[in-house]
């Protein structure tokens, strides 16, 4: 008898059994990134919790079963911006892609052992990203980040370097002097480069400068000219040459992300819509389009929380949408040769999968599934988007999930706790794809609302603008408008509202517990709790100033970097919290944490602190990830006076009266 069919008990909300218990979030999944399609071989990127959270290479013959690339214990995975992305590349038969434990480039052929092609720097202090190989097989082209000018995160440099296939040579930097550089794309010819840079205070996604060069027979480059974009105003997105050498790329100047082709000094708008064809890079090696054979692209892009996916011709401007059963990403990543694509998308009940598509039949094959969960379909619960009032007579945006279970019900007239997920960023978004983490939670009777606040992605850019001198405000409003609204509408109890996040989520969760009194716990994943820390450069130095646009110009607006930071406000916090921080993180180091939990010991609040070794930002390792789920489940079941229906550890709670 399937699950579905079976009685339903009634039972608290949150006391619910569940199948999907935080080891199997842990062990059952696998994060899938940065695919690459070169002569029908398809790769991409294999992150496993299991193995401390190392990032495998996988490559995959057409009809042939996915095998490891790399040797054993080799992680393909590259710090720069520390974020990183664009670890690797490929080019014929051999594979250039970064090592993380040393950082250095390698290049790995067929039957060989990789081999370092850059020299050996003392502590990781040159990493590389982004990199293409020239036509001709013999220079890579790629990022170069240099720890190695000072202590400071100002310091560092970024540059644009060429290294030689064989390491032959040292780097030879090509371009150097702005802040930041990426996406050095050479043109089918091997004669011009294209390449995105950008200076401080501004985030790619603000405005950048899309730049073609010539390179000239001594590998210089020369006749620099800038194409498209301007620092603060424009942002541009995967500048790609198509198979004909023109240069296409996305541009929010309408206020979207539309593709746009350059030609002989002209601009052309390809195809004119209110949807985003880009998307904020915060990572290198990000695709949302990728050409054909015949000069058309395939194109994914987000309208109204949704991701379709098109194929567009270039000279007509039609767009024509395929029928795939897919509409959620979580990172986009498309590659196309011919008329065979692979990209990585999924759907609210389908986890993220690298799917192979030939265009001329429509006909997919999944390579590869993040996780296989063992678990009945009715155990999980479908999203729905919801729009709702804020702050300023505006509408945001959020999915929610309510709690769903085949054997449980909740009581009559009972509403169920619902927990607001503040994503992080700020400038990012949430999308329905299936989570099992997600699910861990609806399936023990907890509501769930994601919320894309104000300066999320995919809404436009007036949208993403909403946070821009806002943040701590709008993005707060927003979530705790949010609960309220679902309170309104009879899907939550309102005594019962619970709010977690990481990183910007985890600082808006940390100002949500401290100036508004809506929530009854709340859980901080590496959250910020004091924003002059990061005004006066405690951070890397990607985000080094990105507080000048979301909050001021520091040391100008010190008072109003105060006033958003809740370390100051700790005497009004009287909601218990927990607290999660890795003990490696360079974005939000544990200092951070360790502020607010002072301040929480000293109040007398209720709370928990877990410092998690060898972590950065972002929990990889499955150890980790277990850990913080039962660790999140057990201070709101201690919290809100439930037990589990499932044993896991007590977790310790300071400060809480038994």
């Amino acid at each position: 008898m399937a699950l579905s069919n079976l009685q339903q008990t009634a039972a608290p909300y949150g006391t619910w059994s569940s199948p999907i218990a935080a080891e199997l979030v842990a062990r059952a999944g696998t994060r899938l990134s940065a695919v690459w399609l070169e002569r029908g071989t398809t790769w991409w990127l294999e992150g496993r919790p299991a193995e401390n959270g190392r990032v495998v290479l996988m490559r995959a013959e057409p009809g042939g079963d996915p095998v490891d690339a790399v040797p054993s214990g080799f992680n393909v995975r590259t710090m720069a911006h520390e974020y990183g992305g664009g670890a690797y590349c490929v080019h014929g038969d051999a594979v250039f892609c970064s090592n993380f434990e040393d950082q250095r480039l390698y290049r790995l052929d067929p039957g060989a052992e990789p081999v370092p092609i850059t020299p050996a720097v003392e502590g990781t202090k040159h990493r590389y990203a982004d990199g293409r190989v020239t036509p001709d097989g013999v220079l890579w082209i790629g990022v170069r980040e240099r720890h190695d000018q000072g202590e400071r995160s100002r310091d560092v440099v970024n540059e644009l370097v060429a290294i030689p296939t064989d390491g032959s040579a040292e780097p030879k930097v090509i371009a150097g002097g702005r802040d930041f550089y990426s996406n050095p794309r050479i043109s089918p010819d091997g004669t011009r480069l294209s390449f995105l840079a950008w200076n401080l205070p501004w985030m790619p996604w603000d405005g950048c400068e899309l730049f073609v060069a010539v390179v000239s027979p001594e590998r210089t480059l020369e006749n620099i000219a800038q194409v498209a974009g301007r620092d603060g105003e424009e942002s541009i997105w995967q500048p790609e040459w198509s198979p004909a050498g023109d240069l296409v790329f996305a541009s929010d100047r309408s206020g979207w992300w539309n593709l746009e082709r350059a030609r002989e000094g002209e601009r052309k708008v390809l195809h004119t819509a209110e949807a985003e064809f880009g998307y904020p890079a915060w990572v290198f090696g990000l695709r949302s389009f990728a050409f054909l054979g015949d000069g058309r692209i395939f194109a994914m892009y987000d309208h109204g929380g949704r991701t379709s996916f098109a194929l567009l011709e270039p000279e007509s401007g039609t767009l024509a949408e395929l029928d795939l059963p897919y509409d959620a990403l979580s990172s986009p990543f498309v590659a196309a040769e011919g008329s065979t694509v692979v990209f990585l998308a999924g759907s609210a009940t389908t986890p993220n999968e690298i799917v192979r598509l030939d265009v001329s039949t429509e006909s997919t094959e999944t390579l590869r599934r993040s996780s296989r969960v063992p678990v009945d379909p009715s155990h999980f619960s479908a999203p729905r988007a919801i729009e709702f009032p804020t702050e300023g007579g505006l509408t945001a945006h959020a999915l929610f999930y309510p709690p769903s279970s085949p054997e449980y019900v909740g009581p009559e007239e009972a509403r169920p706790p619902l927990i607001v997920m503040s994503h992080g960023g700020p400038t990012s978004s949430t999308s329905p794809l299936f989570s099992l983490e997600l699910q861990f939670w609806t399936s023990r009777g907890f509501a769930v609302v994601d919320v894309n606040y104000g300066g999320s992605t995919g809404y436009g850019r007036a949208y993403r603008e909403r946070l821009n001198g806002q943040w701590g405000v709008v993005d707060l409003h927003d979530c705790v408008n949010a609960a309220r609204y679902l309170v309104a509408s009879g899907e939550a109890d309102a005594e019962r509202l619970l709010i977690t996040g990481g990183s910007a989520g985890g600082y808006t969760t940390i100002c949500a517990l401290t100036f508004t009194d809506d929530f009854a716990a709340g859980t901080s994943y590496f959250g910020i709790a004091d924003l002059e820390q990061f005004g006066g450069g405690d951070t890397h130095k990607f985000e080094l100033e990105y507080e000048h646009t979301l909050v001021g110009p520091y040391p100008e607006a010190a008072e109003l970097y105060r006033a958003r930071s809740p370390i100051h406000f700790t005497e009004q916090i009287t909601t218990p919290m927990l607290v999660l921080q890795g003990a490696d993180d360079k974005v939000v180091p544990p200092s951070q944490a360790e502020l607010i939990v002072a301040a929480l010991r000293k109040q007398g609040i209720p709370h928990a602190y877990l410092l998690f070794e060898g972590e950065g930002h972002g929990f990889r390792k499955a150890e980790t990830i277990v850990a913080s789920l039962e660790a999140e489940l057990s201070f709101y079941a201690q919290i809100l006076g439930f037990e589990p229906g499932d044993p896991i550890p007590k977790l310790a709670i300071e400060n809480l009266s038994s």
